[in-house]
């Protein structure tokens, strides 16, 4: 507590993350109006004359979709890391077990798959599935995966030169249970902080992809369905632009920040 008074950016972080979590569970049960309502004769009213954020060209409520869009945003982006972390996850700690030639066939695959855009892959895979929400989240996890893949491998390296692990080592201990015991348990702040930080990533990417049309099909709103909505209007009704991208630029930057600053309460050589 004393590390996290100290830490005005920490306490931001976690201020507009919760802020983000709550709003996106509160809509699951309550939003002002019917996100899919539609009202043609206040299309386009400006914020405040009807609904606290105005209305959109089919006098859609903006502040009930916002809300909406953002469980659909965080609840993609959270599946999506979560499945990414996983797996690289694994794949780190079983090739920091075996080294040699697994090793360089799967930092080599990593290299690949970091040559491929995510957008790119979601599209790739939208012309043989189809677009919707099942695309971009393979798309999203699929680009995680090697980044939660070379994290894990460089710090479990780390952990495997520790003189706890060799005495584990000589005592015989199998080197699946060394992961698990002593491996995981130290490496797994590292993780914590790095899936913070993607999760950032992830609403970024999933607000480009349904900008294209590749994210969860209509009417379910999104934050980038509504950003590319908005281009027609953006003389007329430049709020329909300005608030999901106020949305998205802070959700990005609360889960940075947040990501940030646990970064800094975890490292052992800060003392303060």
């Amino acid at each position: 507590m004393r590390k996290l008074s100290r830490r005005p950016v920490l306490l931001a972080g976690i201020v507009i993350t919760l802020a983000l979590f709550a709003v996106a569970l509160i809509s699951l049960v309550w939003t002002p109006v019917s996100p899919t309502r539609l009202a043609i004769a206040d299309k386009l009213k400006p914020p405040l004359a009807s609904g606290f954020f105005g209305t959109d060209q089919l006098g859609r409520d903006v502040a009930s979709r916002l809300m909406v869009g953002a469980w659909n945003s965080l609840s993609t982006s959270i599946l999506a890391v979560a499945i990414g972390a996983t797996i690289g996850t694994a794949i780190g700690v079983i090739v920091a077990m075996r080294r040699g030639w697994l090793e360089i066939i799967v930092m080599r695959g990593c290299d690949i798959i970091f040559a491929v855009p995510p957008i790119l892959s979601a599209m790739m895979l939208g012309a043989f599935i189809g677009s919707g929400r099942f695309t971009a989240i393979i798309a999203i996890a699929t680009f995680m995966v090697p980044v939660f893949a070379r994290l894990t491998l460089g710090a479990a390296l780390q952990i495997w030169t520790r003189d706890y692990v060799t005495a584990a080592i000589g005592m015989g201990r199998p080197a699946e249970k060394i992961t698990l015991v002593h491996v995981l348990p130290n490496i797994s702040n590292q993780i914590i902080v790095q899936v913070t930080i993607q999760l950032g990533l992830a609403i970024l990417t999933e607000a480009g992809l349904s900008f294209l049309g590749l994210g969860m099909a209509p009417p379910a709103p999104t934050w980038g369905r509504m950003l590319a909505e908005s281009q027609t209007y953006l003389g007329q009704a430049p709020w329909l632009a300005l608030m999901p991208g106020l949305a998205i630029a802070l959700s990005v930057m609360g889960l940075n920040m947040l990501g940030d600053g646990l970064r800094d309460i975890f490292d052992p050589r800060d003392n303060s």
